[in-house]
Parts: C-alpha cells; structure tokens; sequence
C-alpha cells in the first residue's frame, strides 16, 4: 500500500511567475509575498473597550485615520473603512492571533475572521514602480499624496485590490483576490517591459 501524501501548501501564483532573477538594473522588482496571515477586523472605534481589546491581543490599536496602517513587530493593521481593518502577520502568526483576538472580544460587538486564503499579496518595488503602478491605478501615488505607512483600495488594471506602501523606496504590497492573481501578475510584467523587470523572491 502506497504511504500517505503529505499536502503541499500551495499559493495562486505558485509556478507561474517565472525563475527567479532579471537585469540588475530592472526598474521594477516583482516578488509573491507568500502565506501571509490576514484576518478581517470589525468593531466600532469610538468604543474604548474595543480599542484596548485589540491592543492587548495584538500590540497596538487600531487606526482610526482613513488609509492609516499600525504596527506592532511584524503585525500590521490596515484601515479599510470607519468600522473595519485588515491585520496582517507573518506566516503561520494568525493562527494563534485568531483565538486570542476572540478572547477579547468576548462581549464586545466585534469580531475577527481569519481571511488569509481570501488574498493573494504581490509585491513590486524598484525606481519605477510608481510609474508603473500609475498606468492602471487611478488614486494618486505621489510622495506628498500617499507614502510608507499609508493604505488605500480602488481598481489596479481592473482588479480590486488593497495597495499599502511599506518603505521609500518605494516598495508596495498588493493585495487581490486568488482568482486574479495571475491576471495581475501578467499586467504588472506587460507593465513593465519599457524599464526592465527582475523577479525576486519576496
């Protein structure tokens, strides 16, 4: 009898986004960031209680400035809306978060749902990333507009997607949904074929 096969994790873009290397002088690098933990916060801001739930489960609270991101260690949480935020972690991290997070929200109207296999994350950075960026997302990039620490949604090349800017370089994740994945991926690349594109490994 055969021996039983262990189940191989698995992203949407696993295969498809080509060897790993490029010019080093390429305008634009191109990474997965692969199995990060998210999970969907909801829960009213105004509500101290709340806010110091959150904290103690995961180190900071949430932000309460539209397209703001807080940080604890690893741990990030993205502003989606009045009510509602992403908290993202390293891999395998959400797993433990998600009870905790439900601890101490016992009695709160609030609530955590772990969404991690709902996004996949893509991350582009390099010199011309911005002006690649630019040709197929509508909210405005420039440094005095949106920079490290920032968060916003809208239509990247007519997926939606969740950008967050993480550094000057300027570097960004892209968060979308698996489904569009390898749509995104082939635009970014067709995207940035005038500057040169290297792949990394993310």
């Amino acid at each position: 009898m055969a021996e039983p096969q262990t189940p191989t994790a698995r992203t949407p873009l696993d295969g498809y986004t080509g060897p790993i290397g490029g010019p080093s002088d390429a305008g634009v690098v191109l990474g997965e960031v692969r199995f990060q933990g998210k999970l969907n916060l909801r829960g009213n801001p105004g509500d101290a209680a709340f806010r110091k739930a959150v904290a103690g489960a995961i180190g900071v609270e949430p932000p309460t400035a539209p397209g703001a991101v807080a940080t604890a260690g690893d741990r990030s949480i993205l502003w989606l809306g009045p009510d509602e935020w992403l908290i993202v972690t390293p891999t395998g991290d959400e797993t433990a978060l998600k009870p905790a997070l439900d601890a101490a929200l016992i009695g709160l109207r609030a609530s955590a749902v772990d969404v991690s296999d709902n996004y996949t994350t893509v991350r582009i950075g390099g010199p011309k990333a911005r002006w690649v960026l630019a040709k197929g997302w509508p909210v405005d990039l420039h440094p005095q507009a949106f920079g490290p620490g920032r968060v916003t949604q809208s239509n990247l090349a007519l997926t939606n997607a969740i950008l967050r800017q993480t550094d000057d370089a300027p570097t960004y994740e892209i968060l979308v949904r698996p489904s569009f994945a390898k749509y995104l991926w082939d635009w970014l690349t067709d995207a940035s074929l005038e500057v040169g594109c290297r792949i990394d490994a993310a």
